[in-house]
Parts: structure tokens; C-alpha cells; sequence
């Protein structure tokens, strides 16, 4: 496909890659024709790496293009030390200060928010007897591949790392499922884990689409009686969107087992069902019109069985669409289909006594696209899920006004392909999972001896886009006032500084629980300390005076902030505050009701 045949016939390098010795002149100069040469092939290559890449070609080679890129790269950059690069001599580039495509850095209001969120969600996984799991951010590479379908892609490959072939964690199903299967496949619990995940995609970063991002999982595992861990994880899931306040939502659910038997009484060939599976789950980002030209011009399938298709997924609803799919013979003869039904209609009653009945959509047209789901699958969406120019069962996208391209044209790495008009993307769903009950089986036999049967073990699972949930909340975050720091109280002193009086009180009140700080300067000016607590937005400001001291009290008082003309400002006001006794203020400061009210994180 490739090759760096000019390189090879011309040249070879030195062990330290100093000088650079043609075979037949033994001449030190690198001549532009080769330099132009192997340019050309690096682009060649990239250009045969792109393109594996998009025909979904197996790893092994793609592994191979990516490491035959990678010496042409090396090979142009030990000829230009060799050679004399044609910028020698020129004055050092500047660093470039970034961060990496498809990651960002959060600032300390940002995080005190993403705090909140993951506070939240960690309540509701203990409150529901979830129990912790921390799992290494990379694993083995066999561990991952094999496991996504289509999305094997976005898997970034570490390559080989001290002996071992490794990756980034796509997810935490997976290594969960790993780590299951070393414990034996006996586990019984519901276990959760919160962290980094990372996909090689193309990101949309206002939308919380990112390369590096969150993800919070819980998991049932084990064998239970059917679809209470399922009714049980989707109550869960209702339960944590409601109190992190992201506004209306629904709970999309479908079945495999059920879309599976569509496929088979459609006549899509058994080879093709995951691949068409994936085609159908788009149709919440496009039209059908779309979808079925995937299907029948990409994948093969023809226009007729599309249809069929067609008629079966664009049916939407609740417990009553079970009655047309029971009513439907052909359907309730495909033993996959009657299985799906009947779990459907078990997780339905189980629904209603959870009071969760009315946040959810059946969604036939819901496939979810990794290869180890078996059974229920269901993801969360919200307004700003969809795409703004997709109009929902709509023939094709609404139309919406083109967006002017910048005339500079960013240079991308590797044939990493242009960012995406964010203007013109959803959010996506905020959460998603499934019952994936053959993966821990899929280790298990993968690590068995042969001829020795291997254990399995149900599961099913949520994961929860914290970083998507993000994007939806701080805006109301910011609208609400909410603050970025969780200070209280801010210790001052009027006169001499009374440094030692002042740690005295503020190691006072740490002891009690109440988040305290203080300028740390030996007599700082009252004005100096005022401005420092009313940059952290601090309620509380607790002024000593050698005066007060000596009588017992303490001088407080409560600051508070409003809205003017849509900025954050401090409410002025001419109280110089309330004497307290000072071993008073403890209990004074905790029954007040800025105080109580501090769960919220609201200030305003």
C-alpha cells in the first residue's frame, strides 16, 4: 500500500544519526529530490493510514500503518539533524501553550460544579448500596479489542509500553468485566466506579464531547430474578438526573433481543446484524432517508429488507406499544423477539411501582452500538441532546443558515480530521448502558484451559456523561450565582494584625467544620482583608479588635451578592456588623440560615 522505497535504495543512517551516508557517493548532503521524496511518502502514508481507518480495516493492520508512519517520521527527522534542518540557524520557535485536541483544563469554579455533580451522583450510587471499584486507566490491548463494534476505532492505542500492548480505557464496562472475571464470575454486588475515560473521536468541547472525559458507572452483577437489577439501575438513573436539576429528560429503552429478532424476520443476513444495528442507531442524529442509504449503499442490505426495517423503528411509545408488537405474529414467532417482549413487559410493571413510568420512551429505533449488549439498553436525553438542525422523524434535516469557514485552515496532525461545527451538534445522550450478560463469560473462556468450562455472569449497567451533564448545568450554575469555593468564613483584624489571635480563632473553627480562611500576612490592612474575602464571595466576615478581644467579643458580618445588569455584585450596605461573644460565635454562625441553606451551593 505503501513503502519508502526511495529512502531504502538511497540511504542509511548512522548509529547516532549524525551523518547521513548515501550507499553509492558516500556524500554527507541530504539532496532536496529525497527529502521531497520521503515528504511525499509520509503523506502517502498518512493518507493509507486515514484510509483504513474509515474502511473499519482490523487492528493488526492498521498497527502496522500506524508504525510504518511512524519511522518515515523518524527517518525525515534524523535526516534533517543529519543534514542541517532548512530552519537551522533561525530563532527558536515559541511554545505553543495548549492543551491537547479534545481535552481542556477546568478552573476553580468549574470544578466546584463538577464537584457538585459528582457529589450527587456518589450519594445517589451509596444510596442505592453501591459499593466502589477503582480500575488502572489503561489496559492490555487484547483486554479492549474486540468489544466496541465500530467504535474499535476511537481506541487509543498506547502500542507497546515495556513488553505489553496496551490502551487507554474506552469505558468502564470493560475493565469491570475484566476485573470480574479474575475474581472467578461469583461476584454479586452493585459496584461503582467514577473517572477518566478516553475515545480517539472528534470532539465537540462546548457540548462536553471530549477525547478525555468522565464517566460514572454502577453495575449490577450477578444472577437476580428477572428485571429488578434492570428496573432497579433505570430508577437509579431517574433518581440522579432529578436532583442534578439538567430539566426535562427521558429515558429511551429498547431491547436487543427484540431488535435482533426485527432484523432476522426482516431477512437481514445474521453476519450483517450488528453492523445494520449500528446504522438504526443513528436515527436519533439523522433522517431516515439517511439511515437507509447507510444501510443499503455502505452495508449491502438491500432497499426492500430496509423498509421492513424502517416500519418496525420508527415506532415510538410506552407500555401500549407492546400490544402492537404482540399483535404482530410474524414478529411473536422469532423465539429472540417473544423473549424481548415478555422482559419488556415484566420491566414495565416493575417501572410503574418505581414511579418512573412517565419519564420513559420505548424507542424501537434505539440500537446502541457496542458489540456485548444483551438484552435492555436505554440511554438519557435531554433537550439539547439533538442536533439544532435535526428535526425529529423528519425525511431530512431542517435547513439551517451555513456557517461562514474560516479562511485559515487549521493544520492537523496525523490526518486527524477538522474539529466539527459545534453549532451544528447535540449534546447526545447524558447517560446510557444495557444488560450485558456474555461479557465476563467472553474472559472467562478466553482464559480457561481448553476443554474446561468457563464461569459467566450477568450484569447490567449505567454510565453517566459527567462531562456532557457539565456543559448542561454550569450555564444555569453561573445564572444562579453559585459560588466556586466552599469558605464560610474569613477571619480579619482591625489594628495591630493579631496574627496569632487570628490563626487561634480560624484553627477554632476548622475544628467545628466550618471551612475558614484568613490573609496570610502579619499585619495586613483591613482593606486588603475585606477584598480578599469578597474575591472567594465568603458570607461571613469575623473582625477581631485588641478592644473586643479583651471584653470576650468578636465583630461579624454577613456579606451577601446580587444581580445587576446580569453581573455578580456585592450588596453594600452600611452595617458595621453584629458584637457576638466569641465563644458564642461557633453556634451563632451555625444556626444562621446562610449557614443551613450551604448544600445548595447557592449565595444568591
Amino acid at each position: 500500500m505503501f513503502s519508502s522505497r526511495a529512502f531504502c535504495r538511497s540511504y542509511r543512517l548512522t548509529a547516532n544519526f549524525r551523518t547521513l551516508i548515501p550507499k553509492s557517493t558516500g556524500t554527507r548532503t541530504m539532496t532536496t529530490e529525497t527529502s521531497d521524496s520521503l515528504t511525499a511518502e509520509i503523506a502517502q502514508a498518512t493518507g493509507a493510514l486515514n484510509d483504513l481507518r474509515l474502511q473499519n480495516a482490523d487492528a493488526s493492520s492498521i498497527d502496522a500503518a500506524k508504525k510504518r508512519l511512524g519511522e518515515l517520521k523518524k527517518t525525515m527527522a534524523a535526516m534533517n539533524i543529519a543534514g542541517g534542518s532548512k530552519d537551522a540557524g533561525k530563532k527558536k520557535e515559541r511554545l505553543l501553550l495548549k492543551t491537547a485536541k479534545g481535552t481542556r483544563d477546568y478552573g476553580a469554579a468549574e470544578m466546584f460544579c463538577r464537584e457538585h455533580v459528582e457529589r450527587i451522583v456518589k450519594d445517589v450510587f451509596t444510596s442505592y448500596g453501591g459499593s466502589a471499584l477503582d480500575t488502572p486507566v489503561f489496559e492490555r490491548k487484547d483486554v479492549l479489542a474486540g468489544k466496541y463494534g465500530e467504535d474499535q476505532k476511537l481506541i487509543f492505542d498506547l502500542m507497546d509500553q515495556g513488553g505489553e500492548q496496551l490502551a487507554l480505557r474506552y469505558d468502564h464496562t470493560v475493565p469491570l468485566a475484566r476485573y470480574l472475571a479474575m475474581a472467578g464470575a461469583t461476584v454479586q454486588a452493585k459496584i461503582w466506579q467514577v473517572g477518566k475515560v478516553y475515545r480517539r473521536d472528534n470532539p465537540v468541547m462546548s457540548k462536553g464531547r471530549m477525547r478525555e472525559f468522565s464517566q460514572a458507572d454502577l453495575d449490577i452483577t450477578g444472577a437476580w430474578d428477572p428485571m429488578i437489577p434492570d428496573a432497579e439501575i433505570i430508577s437509579l438513573l431517574c433518581t440522579i438526573l432529578t436532583r442534578l436539576d439538567v430539566g426535562e429528560f427521558t429515558i429511551k429503552l429498547n431491547h436487543r433481543k427484540i431488535l435482533d429478532g426485527i432484523f432476522e424476520v426482516c431477512g437481514v443476513p445474521q453476519a450483517k446484524i450488528r453492523s445494520i444495528s449500528s446504522a438504526v442507531d443513528k436515527l436519533d442524529k439523522l433522517p431516515w432517508i439517511e439511515v437507509k442509504k447507510e444501510m443499503t449503499e455502505e452495508k449491502g442490505l438491500s432497499s426492500d429488507v430496509a423498509d421492513k426495517i424502517g416500519e418496525y423503528v420508527k415506532h415510538k411509545g410506552g407500555p401500549s406499544l407492546l400490544d402492537i408488537l404482540k399483535a404482530d405474529a410474524t414478529l411473536m414467532a422469532n423465539p429472540s423477539a417473544k423473549q424481548g417482549i415478555s422482559d419488556m413487559d415484566i420491566l414495565f410493571t416493575l417501572l410503574r411501582a418505581y414511579k418512573v413510568l412517565d419519564k420513559i420512551s420505548f424507542d424501537m429505533s434505539l440500537a446502541r452500538g457496542l458489540d456485548y449488549y444483551t438484552g435492555i439498553i436505554y440511554e438519557a436525553i435531554v433537550e439539547a441532546s439533538a442536533p439544532p438542525a435535526f428535526a425529529a422523524n423528519a425525511e431530512s434535516p431542517a435547513p439551517v443558515p451555513s456557517k461562514p469557514k474560516s479562511s485559515k485552515k487549521a493544520k492537523a496532525d496525523d490526518g486527524e480530521e477538522d474539529e466539527l461545527d459545534e453549532s451544528q451538534v447535540g449534546v447526545g445522550s447524558i447517560a446510557a448502558g444495557g444488560r450485558y450478560d456474555n461479557l465476563v463469560g467472553m474472559f472467562t473462556a478466553a482464559a480457561a484451559a481448553e476443554g474446561k468450562k468457563a464461569p459467566a455472569l450477568p450484569c447490567i449497567g449505567v454510565s453517566i456523561g459527567l462531562d456532557r451533564i457539565f456543559a448542561i448545568v454550569w450555564p444555569k450554575w453561573v445564572e444562579k450565582g453559585m459560588r466556586s469555593k466552599e469558605t464560610m468564613v474569613y477571619v480579619l483584624a482591625a489594628g495591630d494584625g493579631l496574627l496569632e489571635e487570628r490563626i487561634a480563632l480560624v484553627q477554632e473553627l476548622r475544628e467545628a467544620g466550618i471551612k475558614t480562611d484568613f490573609l496570610a500576612k502579619k499585619k495586613p490592612k483591613l482593606t486588603a482583608q475585606f477584598m480578599a474575602g469578597e474575591k472567594d464571595e465568603v458570607p461571613f466576615a469575623v473582625i477581631l479588635g485588641g478592644d473586643e478581644l479583651k471584653e470576650g467579643l468578636v465583630t461579624i458580618k454577613e456579606q451577601k451578592w446580587e444581580f445587576v445588569d446580569g453581573k455578580k455584585t456585592k450588596v453594600q450596605s452600611e452595617d458595621q456588623g453584629l458584637k457576638v461573644r466569641r465563644d458564642e460565635l461557633i453556634s451563632w454562625i451555625k444556626q444562621t440560615p446562610t449557614y443551613q441553606g450551604w448544600p445548595s451551593g447557592r449565595l444568591i
